[in-house]
């Protein structure tokens, strides 16, 4: 889609009325951010220097990772990860850090079923803090929020590829009101696999009953897409689909509806606002790495779908794509003069602080009514030797000052952070601009991740630059 054309003063028909007119403006996007401690108490250099990067910028973005709540308000869904939840009082940290704009449109932002989104909402709206990507409805949840700033009005719109079936906003209708949740993005596999695969599953299928099942439930109130029929080149296993191929391998699709959904929301922002952002939320990967790489660690590469989609949303209008999810950082690619961050990784990681952990989480690892979260925890990571803690890059990560002038990207510059891998719980998870060697680690990864993409890392001491193209 062709970008809108200036009009008026900006065409230079009138001598400059507004700053906004000139197109410049300084923007800061952040990753995930799951917090359940203070920030304000303080006073590290590198912790003040941070806090005042992202006050500088005239827009500063990051995912809101949890579910703002009091202890009474939500209930606890069923996870395997943490179920997080930040005391209201907590939103005013984040203020002073400098953020304006966040996304909720995130796998933790139902944590607390439907009351907690709501209760997030609210706790958002007393505060007049800027959010998308969850409301009351479907609707709701991908409309665009904005953000008024000196250098113009920034939009915003989030989704998420990850999350349960449940957690969808839902439409309403004249008869039936919607279901709060995240604004949905979803996405399919396909799975290819040769010959002698595909007539084995179909095979296991038949002989367990499967195949059997699908046409019972067919033949109840299932649709054709819920229970689909096999055929000899195609076979539906344990919720996956099969098709015949000379090879094995794996495609990932958009769900159509979904995509041109959130491709529309972009659309309605850039006819108002200045600037947009499209925020998108995701912990799938790609095919590189997946058969050899230990742990998430080694996987260098998102998914089709998300590499489809950050594309589409700078297409539809984006001036800006902030990719979140794994925990892990990913690269760096410059679509049509304009940034897509694939994964910003944590910026703040705190999700080892939070306070209590429902009956179901202890019991998942054998621990009854005594135990206590740092019980928990310790089963959890065997000791913290797996998991988040055995792995420094899941504590290091960054974050990226976008520069437009005259509404072009001019400068895109990489902020290494560090979390505190190896420290303890009670110190850990706090953002501090990295130093030394970890921040070197850290732009080594963005600059490797980013060449998949083509795009130039230039590392200058502790800071990364992404080459623009003229």
């Amino acid at each position: 889609m062709a970008r809108l054309p200036l009009v008026g003063r900006a065409m230079g028909k009138a001598a400059m009325v507004y700053r906004s007119e000139s197109g410049n403006i300084r923007i800061l996007l952040a990753g995930d951010a799951m917090i359940a401690r203070r920030l304000t108490p303080f006073d590290e250099p590198d912790h003040l220097a941070l806090a005042s990067l992202v006050r500088d910028a005239d827009c500063a973005f990051v995912n809101l990772e949890t579910v703002i709540r009091h202890p009474e308000e939500g209930a606890p869904n069923w996870t395997q990860g943490t179920p997080m939840s930040t005391p209201p009082a907590l939103l005013d940290e984040l203020r002073w850090m400098g953020f304006s704009l966040m996304s909720h449109a995130n796998n933790h932002a139902t944590d607390y079923g439907a009351d907690g989104v709501l209760a997030t909402l609210r706790h958002l709206r007393d505060r007049a803090m800027n959010c998308a990507g969850s409301g009351a409805n479907l609707a709701a949840s991908r409309m665009p929020g904005y953000l008024d700033t000196a250098a113009g009005r920034v939009a915003l719109v989030a989704a998420t590829s990850f999350f349960r079936p449940w957690n969808r906003a839902a439409d309403q209708r004249p008869d039936a009101a919607g279901r709060p949740g995240i604004n949905p993005l979803g996405f399919s596999t396909t799975f290819t696999v040769d010959d002698a695969a595909i007539r084995a599953l179909g095979a296991i299928s038949d002989r367990l009953g499967l195949t059997q099942e699908r046409r019972r439930h067919a033949a109840m109130f299932y649709s054709a897409a819920e229970s689909p029929r096999d055929t000899s080149d195609s076979v539906s296993f344990l919720g996956h689909r099969f098709n015949r191929g000379d090879s094995f391998g794996q495609v990932t699709r958009l769900d159509a509806a979904d995509a041109e959904a959130n491709l529309r929301a972009i659309r309605e922002a850039r006819r108002q606002a200045d600037f947009v952002l499209f925020s998108f939320h995701s912990h799938e990967f790609g095919a590189a790495g997946r058969l050899t790489a230990e742990t998430d660690v080694g996987l260098s590469e998102p998914a089709g779908f998300a590499i489809e989609l950050a594309r589409a949303a700078i297409d539809a209008g984006a001036d800006a794509v902030a990719g979140h999810g794994p925990h892990l950082t990913l690269g760096i690619e410059i679509y049509r003069g304009r940034p897509i961050c694939y994964s910003l990784g944590n910026f703040i990681f705190q999700n080892d602080n939070v306070p209590v952990f429902p009956a179901e989480a202890y019991g998942r690892f054998g621990l009854g009514a005594s135990a206590t979260p740092s019980d928990f925890l310790d089963a959890r990571t065997g000791n913290e030797t797996r998991g988040f803690p055995a792995s420094a890059e899941f504590w290091q990560s960054f974050v990226v000052e976008c520069v437009f002038r005259d509404r072009a990207l001019a400068g895109l510059c990489i902020r290494p952070i560090d979390l505190g891998h190896g420290l303890s719980r009670a110190q850990r998870g706090r953002p501090v601009l990295a130093r030394g060697d970890v921040a070197r680690d850290i732009l080594d990864r963005v600059q490797r991740l980013s060449a998949i993409f083509g795009t130039e890392v230039i590392i200058e001491g502790e800071v990364g630059h992404v080459r623009i193209a003229a």
